[in-house]
């Protein structure tokens, strides 16, 4: 996967026996040459990447175009340049992510249906995992149903959620394209407009489908990222990654799969029963996003000197760092938000899963130890944000939230660390982060008085004062 947010592949490279490589590739329908018109690089479907037919743009995307396919080739391609929905085509996304997933991940794994005892595996580890999970937090279950998926049906049940991700980026993008013609030429080339913003639909789509496919091999359910990305109350696990997870660890594939149903159990226990969570991690992503500015110059520069016959200027454009993030107060604020909650989402779950295997699980401190490590070195979570929004999290954030929410438990016993979720001004900030003990010993706030005089003045008659004004410098807009 792609670390350069929005890469659309890689520029070619030179065969290894120069010319006489070139006219091999040539005969052979080999290698990707300049004359690919979109800067995929190849896609599935078409022999792997940079596979057999890559020198010819359909080839490079549909295959090697036997007469067989031909017919489908050239209806892909009017499906492509006839788009006329939101910034990303998600239905090529989603074409994309399945072919991609249908190749299998690098060690040769290959997705399969889930079978009757995979699933029932799977059923009882939730529900065991939820057992354990009454004795390590105050919150109950949120898990309705426990669900074994395939990779593929990773990718149906998770792109929603990527598309309400991803949208405000590609937005973004999009119209900062839109305005670096000016408003006569516009008016003038009104029609390839139209197909450059079908085509960057396209290739906005292909770089999330390629990203999601390759995601949907490493995932072990569905809340890895630290965001609810499948259907809510469902409780998932992909049988086949989890089994991959666990086959160099020395642990019993039973106790493998157990800890990461708990993980799951609790990401599921805490998105649940804490309503305003979903929304305010989602609108941290949004905010950030939005935050992002184009270079216009650069994109001008790019647009005039545009040559037809060379569209792999805009790709290396795209990959030489067109798209930052602002350098406002804003946006460090948008930032320091989202990594905030995400570490107190990743962090708390750490800590109550590791109160509920430590007395039960011999290998729960090496499944811990494991699971943070695969963090640290750009797991899932990393990669995936840093291709589709150019945002890297920092690890680092989630050990010192897990270390706050253990000392929270020490001090205030599990009642008094998960009641900090009521409402989104008790939780800690990224300076209480950075100075654990002197959260854990402040005095504690309570917000239910509050929240009771709003609900009065709510219910009250017109003449009385709205005690909601006093609080509108809080954060408090994020309770659903």
């Amino acid at each position: 996967m792609s670390d350069t947010p929005f890469g659309f592949g890689l520029p070619p490279e030179e065969p290894e026996d120069g010319d006489e490589g070139k006219k091999k590739d040539q005969q052979s329908g080999g290698g990707q040459g300049p004359a690919n018109p979109f800067g995929f690089g190849g896609l599935p479907g078409a022999g792997g990447f940079g596979g057999p037919g890559a020198d010819n743009p359909l080839a490079a995307m549909f295959g090697s175009l036997n007469p067989t396919d031909l017919g489908a080739a050239f209806q892909q391609l009017g499906q492509m340049l006839s788009y006329e929905g939101g910034p990303v085509n998600w239905d090529m996304a989603k074409q994309i992510a399945r072919q991609t997933v249908a190749q299998g991940t690098p060690d040769g794994t290959k997705d399969a249906s889930v079978g009757p005892a995979e699933r029932k595996a799977v059923e009882e580890a939730v529900r065991l995992a939820d057992l354990w999970l009454d004795d390590a937090t105050s919150l109950p279950s949120g898990s309705g149903s426990a669900v074994a998926w395939s990779r593929a049906e990773w990718v149906e049940a998770t792109l929603p959620a990527w598309q309400e991700l991803v949208d405000p980026v590609a937005e973004r993008v999009g119209a900062a394209m839109g305005d670096v013609l000016p408003e006569e030429m516009q008016a003038m080339a009104g029609p390839l407009i139209g197909m450059m913003r079908s085509m960057g639909g396209a290739m906005f789509g292909t770089q999330i489908g390629q990203a999601v496919g390759v995601l949907a091999g490493e995932v072990v359910g569905s809340t890895d990222i630290g965001l609810p990305l499948g259907p809510a109350g469902k409780a998932a696990l992909l049988p086949a990654n989890v089994e991959a997870f666990g086959k160099d660890l020395s642990v019993p594939q039973e106790e493998v799969r157990l800890y990461l149903a708990l993980r799951e159990a609790a990401h599921q226990r805490l998105f649940a029963h804490v309503p305003w969570l979903r929304s305010h991690l989602f609108g941290a992503v949004d905010g950030y996003a939005r935050g992002i500015k184009v270079d216009t110059a650069k994109l001008e520069d790019v647009v005039g000197q545009f040559d037809p016959q060379n569209p792999e200027q805009l790709q290396d454009a795209l990959q030489q760092g067109m798209f930052q993030p602002e350098d406002t107060p804003e946006q460090k604020a948008a930032l320091a938000r989202l990594e905030t909650a995400l570490a107190l989402v990743e962090g708390w779950v750490d800590a109550v899963v590791h109160a509920a295997a430590k007395p039960r699980l011999s290998s729960a401190d090496a499944l811990r130890e494991t699971l943070r490590r695969r963090r640290a070195t750009g797991g899932p979570a990393e990669q995936t944000f840093a291709t589709l929004i150019g945002l890297e999290l920092r690890p680092r954030r989630l050990r010192d939230a897990s270390r706050l929410w253990a000392s929270l438990t020490d001090a205030r016993g599990v009642d008094g660390r998960d009641g900090l979720w009521a409402h989104p001004d008790m939780l800690p900030t990224a300076s209480d982060l950075d100075d654990p003990d002197g959260f854990v010993h402040r005095e504690q706030l309570d917000f239910s008085e509050l929240d009771k005089m709003l609900g009065e003045a709510a219910d009250g008659s017109a003449g009385k004062p709205d005690l909601r004004k006093k609080d509108d410098d809080t954060e408090g807009d994020d309770t659903e």
